[in-house]
């Protein structure tokens, strides 16, 4: 009996080692750069924080134009990197045709949907979000005149605006102004051309400028702040870039999707489909700390919880600009 037990314990202990090798994952960034504080810089956290929990280390890669996407995806792929997540919408097409041709591995794709087995689309519902912070920035600003700088003239971002118009309109706003920082992916690392269009904003009165432009919303939130306004922040808590400053910022949690994408597949929990994650799933939210809590008054903070409790209720229903191109603000 005891040298059944052992033979079984030996078997268990060389079976260990095979299944943490089928768990090799890696992560592809968009343009922006890794450390861009914003999108890319999250899906690093969560990354990270899966490394730090497990020990289990990951491969990287930050994509500096289109051309690399085939190539760097195939590459992972071919090394047997499993699972492989991708940060961004524009990894989509490269994909479909990675995922087809390894079958037995496993892919996550952020902000778009790719409708292969073996691939886990994980989208969010920013615009309910955006309809939190859109509140919080009419009810803060003093000409209820407000802004909103979008990176890539996607409709992923208008819908970003779109939400943000809904909840400032809700709360008093009468005007928000918008505007698109390019229509080329060099829109996400532009700080320089996101702080002049931010001065111009200020210039027709918007005195708080909401930025959902990736590396380029580090120049809006440094021009509100030097122009004496308030900035919000996107995907990651951007509140300490410029501490007193920044009114709040959007979370979007593509930290704890990296995160969990990479759990999953260690835990051979992994699954192929669609992941839409909003208010009532956490996964998008409005960031409070001590960089910005002297800016949020008790009455203020009452009426974004009432929001978002109203949205998770369903009793608001925030458009999805993504359902229909239009946005009925």
């Amino acid at each position: 009996m005891k040298r059944i037990v052992l033979g079984l314990l030996a078997a268990t202990a060389m079976c260990l080692p095979a299944l943490a090798a089928d768990v090799q994952p890696a992560l592809l960034y968009d343009l922006g750069g890794k450390f861009d504080k914003s999108f890319n810089e999250a899906s690093y956290n969560g990354a990270e924080k899966f490394k730090a929990e497990t020990g289990i280390p990951y491969v990287e890669f930050e994509v500096s134009n289109a051309s690399q996407r085939d190539q760097a995806l195939r590459r992972f792929a071919e090394d047997g990197r499993n699972p492989i997540v991708m940060a961004g919408f524009a990894w989509s097409e490269a994909l479909a045709k990675v995922a087809a041709d390894y079958p037995d591995l496993k892919f996550a794709i952020i902000d778009m949907v790719v409708e292969k087995p073996n691939v886990k689309s994980i989208v969010f519902k920013e615009h309910e979000g955006s309809y939190l912070v859109g509140v919080m920035a009419a009810l803060a600003s003093q000409s209820k005149k407000v802004g909103f700088v979008g990176g890539m003239d996607v409709p992923l971002i208008r819908k970003f605006g779109c939400g943000y118009v809904g909840g400032a309109k809700a709360a008093g706003a009468t005007e928000v102004i918008q505007n698109m920082t390019g229509d080329t992916p060099a829109a996400w690392n532009d700080p320089t051309k996101g702080g002049e269009i931010t001065k111009t904003q200020i210039s027709q009165g918007a005195d708080v400028i909401y930025a959902a432009a990736g590396g380029t919303g580090v120049g809006v939130l440094q021009a509100a702040a030097d122009g004496g306004k308030l900035g919000i922040g996107v995907d990651s808590n951007q509140n300490g870039l410029q501490p007193g400053k920044v009114l709040t910022s959007m979370l979007k949690r593509v930290d704890v999707a990296v995160y969990n994408a990479f759990m999953d597949a260690k835990n051979d929990k992994f699954e192929g489909g669609i992941n839409n994650l909003g208010l009532k799933e956490g996964g998008v939210d409005y960031a409070m700390d001590d960089n910005n809590k002297a800016l949020v008054t008790d009455e203020m903070k009452a009426a974004v919880e009432k929001a978002k409790a109203d949205i998770i209720a369903g009793t608001i229903q925030v458009h999805d600009y993504t359902s229909d191109d239009k946005c009925p603000y």
